[in-house]
């Protein structure tokens, strides 16, 4: 299995986006399916590790992006799984909002462009960051329920 927990509900959360800002009927039912099999995913896969058919060192697939930290902060992603789902969700919103900008670029005044093409960069590092972070903290549970 290639996909992680992070990877999964990053995934659904981007569906969710998609079905929000569309009306059409049809897009709207392709959405609706993808929501339904990826939560049926979500659930296979939490199934498997507590069943302990996935080892955990296979449940975190770390982004390990190599930037330049100074110049480039990233917030922190804090808090019980629950919280850094909805921090995904939340910075996936704005991912989406800012990469609206980008399809039409030659309307961003040039003074502007800077300024849109690092916020892209950042809000993508803090991404990566609660993707990581569900990743670690449900590869911990598992493990300690597998001790048990």
């Amino acid at each position: 299995m290639a996909e992680t927990l992070g990877m999964l509900c990053d995934k659904l959360t981007i569906v969710k986006l998609k079905e929000y800002h569309t009306e059409d009927p049809e897009r709207l039912k392709s959405l609706h399916t993808q929501c339904i099999q990826l939560q049926e995913e979500i659930n296979e896969y939490v199934f498997d590790a507590v069943s302990g058919n996935i080892p955990v060192e296979k449940m975190s697939f770390a982004a390990n992006k190599v930037f330049k930290k100074e110049g480039n902060e990233v917030a922190e992603v804090t808090g019980a799984i629950g919280e850094v789902f909805y921090q995904l969700a939340d910075v996936n919103c704005r991912l989406w909002h800012e990469q609206e900008k980008v399809y039409e670029f030659e309307k961003v005044p040039v003074e502007e462009k800077d300024v849109v093409v690092k916020k892209l960069a950042i809000l993508n590092l803090e991404r990566n960051k609660c993707i990581d972070a569900i990743n670690q903290q449900f590869a911990t549970i598992i493990s300690e329920k597998l001790k048990k």
